[in-house]
């Protein structure tokens, strides 16, 4: 799972990747664009108390794959195939606002950006519809199911309405899959604000296009983010009560990235190694089981399980067993958001 950050040119999104992967990549300048690549560790208080509780000799947090992925230069310029490939390969995307006055001293006017992005979704989308209905029509095939889908989802696209807002059946979702339509993608919107409003929430006039368009808001300042990502840690807190911020916008940013995603976690715990598993919310306990070795999901035989704060309550496995919240459960268990889990299985 990816998810890739997008935006227009100066908008600061390389600034961001960078902050957030510790790497140091160039933006495209006045050169080629470039798909930089990053994995990134996902903060979660949760491995922080576990590991408190076991104390491993080693914790490993859940990570995430992000993309830096080439955008228009600007408004108008459309998005050319190589930024369309790119997009195509992502799961969800990021869309970094500029919400700074530019070098040249232009204002920033995030709300118009967004629209202007969303618009390219939606208009690449319009136009992978309408090619499939008029193959549909020539073939003669004007009363498939598929014809009827394509037909019901046309009508918002040709309103500049993104499929993302639209309500799909499971059936829907699956017949329509193979199209890949950029504008059904999970959309995180970022502000990237100036300095000074590195802790103001986002514009009221973002947060009610964001919501229309069926997207998720958050604001921040990446400059400031960078500058914290070089800080020694003990210096951070500090840095950050200067400008009000409880905790790095980094971690917020991951968190909802995460979900954007619809990704959760499991833990695995003990002396040896405390670990959080990402997995796709509503997989069953196999495939998570999966996620540690190929051998537990095809040997799956059943899973010992404790919700994350059951434990914390109660402070040991064994109380947690006297007290029955260590339950044994089968294949069809979908595995929750923050159990500890311990597999049994046989091959």
């Amino acid at each position: 799972m990816k998810a890739g950050l997008v935006g227009y040119a100066r908008s600061g999104k390389t600034t961001l990747f960078n902050a957030l992967t510790g790497l140091h990549k160039g933006g495209a300048g006045g050169g080629r664009a470039q798909v930089n690549l990053g994995a990134i560790k996902v903060p979660d208080p949760r491995i922080d108390t576990l590991s408190g509780i076991f104390k491993p000799k080693k914790t490993t947090y859940a990570e995430m794959r992000f993309v830096d992925v080439p955008g228009p230069a600007g408004k108008g310029t459309g998005l050319d195939a190589e930024s369309l490939r790119a997009l195509a390969e992502v799961d969800a995307f990021c869309l970094v606002l500029r919400a700074f006055p530019g070098e040249d001293g232009s204002p920033p006017d995030p709300a118009r950006e967004l629209a202007d992005f969303d618009a390219e979704l939606t208009l690449h989308d319009q136009e992978v519809v309408e090619k499939r209905l008029d193959r549909l029509r020539k073939e003669g095939n004007r009363g498939t199911g598929e014809y009827h889908e394509l037909e019901r989802i046309l009508a918002p696209l040709e309103k500049g309405q993104p499929l993302r807002a639209m309500g799909w059946s499971d059936a829907e979702e699956k017949e329509m899959a193979h199209f890949g339509f950029l504008s059904r993608r999970p959309l995180l919107v970022v502000v990237n604000a100036a300095e000074e409003a590195a802790a103001a929430p986002p514009p009221p006039e973002v947060t009610a296009a964001a919501g229309a368009r069926g997207a998720q808001v958050l604001s921040l300042c990446a400059r400031v983010e960078a500058e914290i990502g070089e800080l020694d840690p003990a210096e951070q807190p500090e840095f950050l009560a200067s400008l009000g911020l409880a905790e790095p916008a980094r971690a917020r940013f991951l968190r909802a990235a995460y979900a954007l995603l619809d990704l959760i976690s499991y833990f695995t715990v003990g002396e040896d190694e405390v670990r959080a598993w990402p997995i796709r919310r509503g997989d069953r306990a196999p495939r998570a089981a999966g996620r540690i070795h190929s051998d537990l999901e095809r040997g799956f035989i059943r899973a010992e399980v404790m919700h994350y704060p059951d434990f914390i309550a109660l402070g040991s496995e064994s109380r947690a067993r006297h007290e029955g919240k260590l339950k044994v459960e089968g294949k069809e268990y979908v595995v929750q958001d923050g159990d500890i889990l311990n597999f049994r299985f046989a091959v």
